[in-house]
């Protein structure tokens, strides 16, 4: 595939594509069942709004990586945010004309939601494929990129449902126009000659994915400890409202005011990881990252107060957001460029698949056994987290591109063989 040189100016155009791309999905994803709240009025709606943006996502990935391996990120980029943002403005055009609730305003807004969350995905796809090519193009400053990536993320995550809500208090037409902005300027900043990238020469599809997931034995290791880690860290997110309430005899809003404060947590961690990387390579800070986590989890099964549990919460969120700049650092050098797309998708499904079965598991579980299940976890999370630093250091993977290269260079064969 053709290589492309990032100025620090096509440096600061991806992370602008990043941001605006993250705030509207961000956006949409927390507004779009207050939407549903509010123009039904409906409690089991918003569940089924909210089951409906979601379903299309996983089914995203499916496809996702395809796309942009087969047309290029950028172009899978800019298609996508124009779709979106045309479908957003449709929306609110045909929301206009209809009455404020109703079963074809209901429509409108289920069906909206579910094209929003799939289009989502596959710019977020496309976004962390340029991203990875910035990395390898930065070497060394792999992990900063990465840094400033996540980073973009988590304070979407934070902005996006304060804005959401606020804008939908002046209507449900101005939040959808934001939307619709966010969407065009994500577009528009693709570079025009970003466009013309190269097909990959390979059959690409989540088989292919799966196979060089197959081939590179490091990047297993690494998705199956996140994935563990996911399960930890979903059951103490779904956990957490009955924790608050039943067990603390806190409010709802304590459960905000939880979150809040590990955004801003994770954050902070995002920017410590970036510099503590750049003095101790990934390895050490990824080891020592994933033993406080681990560590954090186990305290909000045993919290004796509320005090002890936010404080643990944060420091896991924390720690989640630390562990996600060495996973992107790590895959975005592992994975052949040939196949980034498709096998990314893999790793994407791989990692969040653990999070409808921390649900599952919450609903199956009675709320007095709840610290059960989550020590139960926080156990499974240590020996995955373990195996998976043992397995890298056995490997020899501590980050820089040289030993990197090598280890992909090592599993190589054709991707389209079997």
């Amino acid at each position: 595939m053709r290589t492309t040189f990032f100025s620090p100016d096509a440096l600061t155009r991806t992370y602008l594509m990043r941001a605006t791309d993250a705030l509207a999905s961000a956006t949409a994803t927390y507004a779009i069942p207050l939407l549903v709240l509010v123009t039904t009025g409906s409690t089991a709606l918003t569940g089924v709004a909210f089951v409906l943006e979601w379903t299309p996502r996983l089914a995203a990935f499916a496809f996702a990586g395809t796309l942009v391996d087969r047309f290029g990120s950028h172009r899978v980029f800019r298609m996508s945010n124009f779709v979106r943002a045309t479908a957003v403005a449709l929306a609110a055009s045909v929301l206009l004309s209809l009455p404020d609730a109703g079963t074809p305003t209901t429509c409108v807004v289920l069906a909206f939601g579910a094209i929003s969350g799939l289009l989502a995905e596959v710019s977020f796809v496309a976004v962390e494929t340029i991203g990875a090519e910035a990395s390898r193009e930065l070497g060394y400053a792999a992990h900063r990129v990465q840094a400033v990536q996540t980073g973009i993320d988590q304070s979407a995550m934070l902005v996006g449902p304060l804005l959401g809500g606020l804008l939908l208090l002046a209507g449900p037409g101005v939040l959808l126009a934001l939307i619709t902005l966010l969407a065009l300027l994500a577009a528009v900043a693709v570079p025009l000659h970003a466009a013309e990238t190269e097909r990959s020469p390979v059959p690409s599809n989540l088989l292919t994915g799966c196979r060089t997931l197959r081939r590179i034995p490091a990047l297993t290791w690494l998705v199956g400890g996140l994935a563990a880690s996911n399960l930890a860290t979903g059951v103490l997110q779904a956990a957490a409202p009955i924790m608050v309430i039943h067990r603390f005899g806190s409010s709802t809003a304590a459960v905000g005011a939880i979150w809040s404060t590990a955004a801003v947590g994770s954050l902070a961690a995002v920017w410590i990881t970036r510099r503590a990387i750049d003095r101790f390579q990934v390895w050490p800070v990824g080891a020592v990252t994933a033993a406080i986590s681990t560590a954090a989890c186990t305290v909000t099964a045993l919290a004796p107060n509320f005090g002890f549990y936010i404080a643990a919460v944060a420091v896991v969120m924390s720690g989640e957001g630390a562990l996600t700049v060495v996973l992107r650092t790590l895959r975005s050098r592992l994975i052949p460029a040939e196949a980034f797309g498709s096998t990314l998708a893999v790793t994407i499904i791989l990692v969040l698949l653990p999070l409808p079965l921390a649900g599952a598991l919450i609903a199956a579980v009675p709320a007095a056994q709840l610290p059960h299940l989550l020590l139960a976890c926080t156990v499974l999370q240590g020996a995955a987290l373990s195996a998976c630093f043992v397995a890298l250091r056995r490997h020899r993977i501590d980050g820089t591109p040289s030993r990197l290269a090598s280890t992909s260079a090592e599993s190589a064969e054709p991707l389209g063989a079997r």
